[in-house]
């Protein structure tokens, strides 16, 4: 049985004022055909084309429609400051995403779901703990933390300060001059770098360095990244949620925790692999659609 046939939609709409471009994935060409809808988001710093898209094809070959963004101020997406890694930016995205799902005819608006990878999944939560209207939320290899868990990522106290400087003269430099300090998303080794330990997934063209990426983050990132929490809005999470993780992937721990504290039904779908392999690796990603598309079945 061969790969079904995907229709691919060009798609813009608007956030906060700002203009966001989109794709929507299809396996079947007449809009009169209603389906069930399933926004499909990436890891931090990343774009569209990346594991977003990796993931909504897979689903929409599975009979969903499958919308995969450009956060604002990454990818075509219009928006500055350029490559901010801003929480409370993203979270609105997500919500404007949904809105706009539940505006397509050929979409089921009671029937809309939210897959997040890696740091999206955190994102999500908030959303949800905030009111995003959808009947069901995957998290897969989801990166939830807080002030302290992130910390030892970076060196601990003494690497959070050196980071919150960083942030605070390139925001000084943004509120005063409008300009945007950027060091790579990902460098190994490199410290000033958002990713400095190595990550193959970053570094291969034939994984993640695609030519949609730039690899670039905005320097002020570090304040809201090294700030952000992650893990508090889930006892106020009633939407159905699965967590699609392994003991290889990032904060395991963190995520049980959060699966034990969601107020709604809930569930665990515990594979292998690192939290990279669930990017774009066969085995992995193959395993997370199963059970997200199982998930989804029962709940969408």
């Amino acid at each position: 049985m061969g790969v079904p046939m995907l229709y691919e939609y060009p798609v813009v709409f608007h956030s906060q004022g700002v203009l966001l471009a989109g794709r929507v994935f299809r396996n079947v060409e007449s809009l009169d055909v209603r389906q069930p809808g399933v926004i499909a988001m990436g890891s931090w710093l990343t774009v569209k084309e990346q594991m977003a898209s990796t993931y909504a094809r897979r689903l929409a070959e599975r009979g969903y429609t499958a919308l995969a963004f450009d956060f604002s101020g990454f990818g075509e997406s219009d928006g500055e400051p350029r490559h901010a890694e801003i929480p409370m930016r993203k979270i609105a995205d997500i919500g404007a995403a949904v809105q706009f799902m539940r505006t397509l005819g050929f979409v089921d608006p009671q029937r809309i779901g939210c897959l997040a990878v890696c740091a999206s999944a955190q994102y999500t939560l908030r959303a949800l703990a905030d009111g995003l209207p959808i009947r069901s939320f995957a998290s897969v290899a989801g990166w939830f933390h807080d002030a302290a868990s992130i910390a030892p990522f970076y060196g601990g106290d003494s690497g959070v300060r050196l980071r919150l400087e960083r942030a605070r003269t390139a925001l000084d430099l943004c509120v005063r001059d409008r300009k945007t300090t950027t060091v790579p998303a990902y460098r190994e080794g490199d410290d000033r770098a958002g990713m400095h330990f190595r990550l193959d997934y970053y570094a291969a063209a034939s994984r993640g360095a695609v030519p949609a990426w730039s690899n670039t983050m905005a320097e002020m990132t570090w304040l809201y990244w090294l700030s952000f929490d992650g893990l508090s809005a889930a006892s106020a999470v009633t939407t159905p949620s699965i967590f699609v993780h392994a003991d290889g992937c990032a904060f395991p721990e963190h995520v049980k925790r959060v699966h034990a504290q969601v107020a709604g039904p809930a569930q665990l779908a515990w594979g292998e692999g690192s939290q990279i392999d669930f990017y774009d690796q066969a085995p992995a990603v193959t395993f997370a659609v199963q059970a997200v598309h199982d998930w989804f079945t029962q709940t969408l």
